[in-house]
């Protein structure tokens, strides 16, 4: 059965005296309202604009859970991937200048950069960089970067791919890839002779007059009016570490903090075809480049999903932007999400109209997808889906299935003395090659884990069974525990480990499945 809205009568009535037009003020005032009582959330951000205007922009909620300070359409949130399209745009100006073309490969312009075989990194162009088709599986390499506060620096992740163990053909498949993008940050830097920062700002965020924008935090003009990150826990919000040590290369994927004041600029230069000022009379990219930059280059297969989904009729990856349909209009759009942050970005430009949502909390209710569809679907749809409602269900079902996977695993894995296990044979250190080294360590008596360059990752490590431990990591805001398998020889000494994580839930940036750690003799 349908989930239908369950809206008083009046604001019935209301949509539909302007259905087809598209939410008034008041009436996304209700729907947020209604989104922020349902689930827990802490502050939502939302800018709507409308036949080329904008019609709304407001904040709601709070900046932090332990503060009074309001959000407002002027306070600053992380942006996370929807800094993606940024990198793609700089890339794109740069083809303007005559600087750089789309099919360079990335070794013209990074002689170091290394792929998994031979063919693939002579081959390896600036729009593979891009589309997410390199054959590498999902989140390759995040795990330098999550969870924040590790020492990689850019040559550690141009290094990288060489170790990786491609999970399908190149460019036959889309995988989420964020380190590439990394790699876009550097083309930029190398091409233009500025740093990524720079060249950022220079040519996007000052032309535009996006005034709070910054691409990193420690490029803030002011840290007031700053949201901060929050989590959900069993219907409990709390405040969770801001990504600011984890920043350094990753900026150029997921970096930049924005408003929903300034992200309306950069949207209507992107419903202008690059056009922007009061005359719409100067241009921060070409019309030709914004049409690269919104051509399906990666197709992303889906399954025949329950309604409201099945109005889709294909999905694609572009260059930075995500390309689908709605009925029969293109719909071009990306997510982003860090820690404690989420943001959402959907435009129609058939009929030159966009939605962008911040919020400051995960998964708060998932309303940065909820609001954006339900306000998307008042434009172009005939019939209305109750998205909160349905987020609802599937974030409760979602985390009932994750307690009781956890709940089964942790009721078995209960002892970590190293005595009482025997465990002394585990001690010593394992490396990998992307990743580097970790050591198994009796930490007071305790089996532990430790990673040597990601100091947030360690915790102790609970027998579960065989040579199978459960990790409980030090480091709680994204249910990141995992399962360590240790690998023995013939004698029965371990000799490397393979890790995977245990919650359903646990974000696919920590992919642990890539690690190959082998024993260092010692």
């Amino acid at each position: 059965m349908k989930n239908k809205i369950t809206l008083p009568l009046f604001l019935l009535w209301a949509i539909s005296t302007v259905f087809g037009q598209g939410f008034t003020s008041s009436q996304i005032d209700s729907l947020v309202n209604r989104s922020m009582e349902m689930m827990p959330q802490v502050g939502v951000a939302v800018a709507v604009i409308e036949n080329g205007k904008v019609i709304h922009s407001k904040g709601y909620g709070k900046l932090s859970v332990d503060s009074k300070e309001k959000v407002d359409e002027h306070s600053l949130f992380q942006i996370a991937s929807n800094t993606k399209a940024f990198t793609a745009a700089a890339l794109a100006i740069l083809v303007d200048q005559g600087k750089l073309k789309w099919d360079d490969r990335v070794v013209q312009h990074i002689p170091e950069f290394t792929m998994y075989n031979a063919y693939v990194r002579e081959n390896f162009t600036i729009v593979d960089l891009l589309t997410h088709r390199s054959g590498l599986g999902l989140g390759a390499g995040d795990l330098m970067f999550f969870p924040p506060g590790a020492d990689y620096k850019i040559q550690d992740v141009l290094n990288s791919f060489q170790y990786f163990k491609p999970t399908s053909d190149f460019r036959t498949k889309y995988d989420y890839d964020n380190l590439l993008y990394i790699v876009a940050g550097e083309v930029i830097a190398r091409v233009s002779g500025q740093s990524y920062d720079e060249f950022i700002e220079q040519q996007i965020l000052g032309p535009l007059g996006m005034d709070r924008t910054a691409v990193r935090y420690k490029r803030l003009k002011s840290t007031q009016n700053v949201a901060s990150a929050h989590s959900t826990e069993n219907g409990n919000v709390r405040k969770v570490e801001r990504y600011v040590k984890g920043e350094g290369p990753l900026v150029a994927s997921g970096g930049i903090y924005s408003s929903v004041h300034d992200m309306s600029k950069w949207i209507m230069a992107q419903l202008q075809q690059g056009k922007y000022g009061d005359a719409l009379d100067k241009q921060i990219f070409s019309p030709e480049r914004q049409a690269e930059m919104w051509r399906p280059y990666t197709f992303i297969s889906f399954q025949t999903r329950p309604e409201p989904d099945n109005r889709y009729h294909f999905g694609a990856y572009g260059l930075g932007w995500r390309i689908s349909n709605r009925y029969d209009h293109t719909v071009i759009s990306h997510t982003g999400g860090l820690p404690g942050m989420l943001s959402s970005v959907v435009m129609v430009p058939e009929l030159n109209s966009a939605v962008v949502v911040l919020t400051n909390g995960a998964p708060g209710g998932n309303s940065y997808h909820t609001i954006s569809s339900a306000i998307r679907d008042e434009w172009i749809r005939k019939d209305r889906w109750d998205y909160l409602a349905s987020a609802k269900q599937q974030l409760e079902s979602g985390q009932a299935e994750a307690d009781a996977t956890l709940d089964a695993v942790w009721e078995s894995a209960t002892i970590s003395d190293v005595k009482k296990l025997g465990a002394s044979s585990f001690l010593g250190t394992y490396e990998d090659k992307w990743f580097g080294k970790v050591s198994i360590e009796n930490h007071g008596g305790k089996l532990w884990f430790r990673s040597l360059r990601s100091p947030q990752l360690n915790g102790e490590m609970f027998h579960y069974k065989d040579s199978t431990f459960a990790v409980k990591m030090a480091y709680t805001d994204m249910q990141c525990d995992a399962f360590a398998i240790f690998k023995m020889d013939a004698s029965g000494t371990p000799v490397g480990i393979q890790m995977k994580g245990i919650s359903p839930n646990m974000d696919f940036s920590f992919d642990y499945q890539d690690l190959d750690l082998v024993r260092i003799k010692e």
